[in-house]
């Protein structure tokens, strides 16, 4: 349980210092968009701002997954995790149907927005910071084995291609081509909603009980592997990749006593724990092999 809640808040602090620069990026190109009517660029902004939401959604998700195993939840609340990070996704398919509505009604309404060298300065240091952010964020999910942190990286992943889009927007414009700017805001919805599609994708996954560990051979050489083993088949796994369960059938020799059997089936649960360290639990189902 310790050791739960420790990892769970070490995501935690993660989430609080990406959320505390997401919201400054977020105010920086709200607050100048809005000043220079500049509508791609405060939709930009909304979406950073829908990235600091994403991390509250994380925060509360991290709450629940940290909690203990339970009566009514054996295999213990981590998969919270993963359907927490469904909220995000979510999160940006509405942001995204926003901006397209606003994107197409500057169309049939435009706004020529004030273009000065400060807007290219402000995408390029916002942009800058989310990268840094999408690296670091992805970098911790990945060695922690996070969905939340590897979710909330694709999401902030979409701000670097939507900001880009935004600096090239404002440099037509500032060429004098200001009906390029809800065209923008509406492709930005679509970076947008495709990162949902991408979370939506991977969360999915696991909730679905999607096999996590492709390589069966793997477990079959580390189980072949055990004294007393004769043939090991109809393999399954689920769950998180830092959380795998397994099932699998395993044959020995028909006359071995029962306490034999048990030895063997203990062993092959502590072999394929230490060769694949992501697995919690491991259930074998004995079965007798016939001689000759």
């Amino acid at each position: 349980m310790a050791t739960i809640q420790k990892h769970y808040n070490r995501i935690t602090r993660i989430l609080i210092f990406i959320l505390f620069l997401n919201w400054l990026v977020a105010a920086v190109k709200i607050f100048y968009g809005l000043f220079t009517s500049c509508v791609s660029m405060t939709a930009d902004g909304f979406h950073s701002l829908s990235d600091g939401a994403s991390n509250i959604i994380g925060i509360i998700g991290c709450h629940f997954a940290s909690q203990p195993k339970d009566r009514d939840h054996p295999y213990g609340h981590k998969k919270y995790e993963t359907f927490f990070s469904l909220g995000i996704a979510a999160l940006l398919f509405l942001v995204a149907f926003n901006l397209i509505k606003q994107g197409v009604g500057r169309i049939f309404n435009p706004v020529v927005p004030r273009i000065d060298s400060k807007s290219f300065v402000i995408m390029l240091f916002t942009m800058a910071v989310n990268f840094w952010v999408t690296h670091y964020e992805r970098k911790k999910g990945e060695m922690l084995h996070s969905d939340i942190l590897v979710s909330d990286a694709m999401h902030t992943q979409a701000d670097i291609f939507t900001s880009l889009s935004v600096i090239i927007t404002l440099f037509v414009i500032k060429l004098g081509y200001p009906l390029l700017d809800p065209i923008a805001t509406i492709l930005i919805s679509l970076f947008i909603a495709h990162a949902a599609y991408g979370i939506i994708k991977h969360s999915s996954a696991v909730l679905c009980d999607t096999a996590p560990i492709v390589d069966v051979e793997k477990i079959v050489n580390i189980v072949l592997g055990v004294k007393g083993v004769k043939t090991c088949h109809k393999i399954r796994s689920r769950g998180r990749p830092d959380d795998v369960y397994i099932d699998l059938h395993v044959q020995v020799n028909a006359d071995m006593h029962i306490d034999d059997a048990h030895k063997i089936s203990y062993a092959i649960e502590t072999a394929i724990k230490n060769g694949i360290p992501e697995v919690a639990d491991v259930v074998v189902h004995m079965e007798p092999k016939e001689k000759g």
